[in-house]
């Protein structure tokens, strides 16, 4: 008892009260974030568009996000975390709704974009909310609450998105609107704003320019940061692009491309809640380095894997470096970012994974078809690089987030 006690304490103790209200309109918006998987079935089963059509329109959502995304940052600084993620919520279920009755396809491709710009919006702000509320010692088990929260939302999403479209596509879409909903009320109900308005911190600010999201632009340590995020995004990204196209070729039936995926998913809802405690006295940059060579070792062992057993062994091992990288890959991103720019630093890197969706399956596809199975060992090497970046770029990164934390002092001194 007195040990699953000291494991509680070390996953989930100490986070105050408003991080668990975030993390619980988090958990509830990603359960019902559930139509979206469906959309491009919907465009030509209910709609009678052909499949070019449908990829367009899915490919629009997916615009609107990256555009979201830097938006939602840019008003998360400046309206507040509260109010940017109550806008975001209260229009994304609107939208839902209307999306559930519109039947004219140029009104729907206008609404799926609208709905990818809303869906993107509270990413950043929820982030920069954490950071503010949650003290620096108690971020990583934070930011490992938040990725098993949204993995726990995305397989429940995925179980109730099948039952809903087999019943009805406008269940679909109502019923992820009131979660979308549900999750509003819980933030408008129980978290205030947790921005606080600060002297601007940047070297932008010292001379005498007011920073902004081009200070997130130029900042030469957190954009190698965002680099190296952005091949680990790419590694990602290969499970739900170019896997079920290599699965497919080694003559696997569909089936066996969802036990892959489910079982990448249980084994971060039953494990990530005891990474902090591993991770705990190792550097940041090193943990990045061995849970990115992870993810390349595993892809990289699909050169070889022609059977259903070779492909699940190989997710165990990529799957785990997932879950290493989750909690100082977000407790890194906001060290970097002065604490008046977290938002808009927090956009910024979001930005990656937009990005590497439109990357891996266009470029991936030329590489499986070229290369064939040898494209597992480019994916391979770019993890490989990946790791190696964060050995390099580490030390540089510790010098500016310590200059960062001796900024407010500094402030205080020349104060007085």
């Amino acid at each position: 008892m007195r040990g699953l006690r000291r494991w509680w304490d070390d996953t989930a103790g100490g986070l105050p009260a408003t991080f668990w209200y975030l993390w619980s309109g988090l958990l509830i918006n990603r359960a019902g974030a559930f139509a979206l998987l469906f959309l491009s079935l919907y465009l030509t089963v209910a709609r009678g568009a052909p499949p070019s059509l449908a990829g367009l329109v899915v490919g629009a959502y997916g615009i609107g996000g990256a555009a979201g995304t830097l938006l939602g940052g840019v008003l998360a600084d400046r309206w507040g975390r509260r109010a940017t993620l109550l806008a975001a919520h209260l229009a994304a279920a609107g939208l839902m709704a209307a999306l559930a009755f519109s039947t004219h396809l140029a009104v729907i491709a206008v609404l799926a974009t609208l709905v990818g710009v809303a869906h993107s919006m509270p990413s950043p702000a929820f982030v920069a909310a954490i950071v503010d509320v949650v003290p620096e010692a108690r971020r990583s088990r934070a930011f490992n609450l938040q990725f098993w929260a949204f993995n726990l939302g995305m397989a429940v999403a995925s179980l109730l998105a099948g039952l809903l479209a087999e019943a009805s596509f406008v269940a679909l879409f109502l019923v992820d609107a009131a979660a979308t909903l549900a999750a509003a009320v819980v933030i408008a109900l129980k978290v205030p704003e947790t921005l606080t308005r600060r002297p601007a911190l940047t070297p932008q600010a010292v001379a005498g320019r007011r920073p902004g999201l081009h200070t997130a632009l130029t900042d030469r340590t957190f954009l190698v940061f965002v680099a190296l995020t952005f091949l680990l995004a790419v590694l990602t990204m290969q499970t739900s692009t170019i896997m079920p196209l290599a699965m497919r070729a080694d003559g696997l039936r569909p089936s066996a491309y969802g036990l892959v995926v489910a079982l990448g998913g249980a084994l971060i809802v039953v494990g990530q809640l005891f990474v902090p405690r591993l991770i705990e006295p190792y550097r940041k940059s090193s943990v990045l380095a061995v849970s990115t060579g992870l993810m390349a070792l595993g892809f990289g062992a699909l050169t070889v894997a022609d059977g259903l057993p070779l492909y699940l062994g190989a997710a165990v091992v990529w799957t785990i470096g997932q879950m290493l990288a989750a909690p100082p890959n977000a407790q890194i991103n906001a060290d970097l970012a002065p604490p008046e720019l977290r938002a808009r630093y927090q956009s910024v890197f979001y930005l990656t994974f937009p990005a590497a969706s439109f990357v891996a399956p266009a470029l991936g596809g030329l590489s499986l078809e070229h290369l064939g199975e040898r494209h597992w060992l480019v994916v391979g090497a770019l993890g490989l690089v990946a790791a190696a970046g964060h050995l390099l770029a580490g030390p540089r990164r510790e010098r500016r987030v310590a200059a960062l934390r001796a900024a407010p002092a500094e402030r205080v001194k020349s104060a007085r």
